[in-house]
């Protein structure tokens, strides 16, 4: 069995504490908060959806070392400055965007990319050939079964990727690619 992949959230409080998938997931001790910036990781992974580089099979090798997947809880409306600030604060985790996949959560339902943070990190540990762990992270959800559902076949392609190029050609199978102008 894999070693389970230590979960880390940078913990802003920027949004409504009754919708805060983070604190749910630290009240289950399945990741760990922290409210400090300058506290995360010293080693990981920083989810940040500007990233222009998609977390994959390339990764593997510094997770399987213990690396830490590191999310930003914070509102979407606040994400660059906040991303900003974390760059600065904690510049040895490496960023890391992910592939396309569908929101489950009720506030974003359908949107694609406007995932929670336990639904980020569960792709995360999906890519990372850690299902169980991910499961695990949904599990405290009435809506996180739905997640796994609504992207079965996206999620069961990029699991099955072998690099990262596949990945971002695998995502535009099932979703529109972005206009380019």
């Amino acid at each position: 069995m894999k070693k389970d992949v230590p979960l880390h959230i940078i913990h802003l409080d920027q949004d409504d504490p009754k919708k805060c998938t983070a604190r749910k997931l630290a009240g289950r001790d399945l990741a760990r908060l922290h409210f400090n910036t300058r506290r995360p990781p010293r080693r990981g992974f920083l989810l940040d959806p500007s990233a222009g580089i998609i977390l994959g099979p390339d990764d593997l090798p510094l997770i399987e070392r213990g690396a830490s997947l590191v999310a930003l809880d914070c509102s979407w409306k606040q994400l660059q400055d906040s991303i900003t600030r974390i760059r600065k604060t904690s510049p040895r985790l490496e960023p890391r965007t992910l592939p396309i996949v569908l929101a489950a959560n009720p506030v974003s339902w359908g949107k694609p990319g406007r995932l929670s943070t336990a639904e980020a990190l569960a792709v995360c540990l999906v890519l990372l050939g850690r299902m169980r762990q991910a499961q695990e992270v949904l599990s405290p959800f009435s809506w996180g079964e739905q997640f796994f559902t609504l992207n079965h076949e996206p999620l069961e392609a990029y699991r099955c990727s072998t690099s990262r190029e596949e990945l971002i050609s695998l995502q535009w199978e099932f979703f529109d690619r972005p206009d380019e102008n």
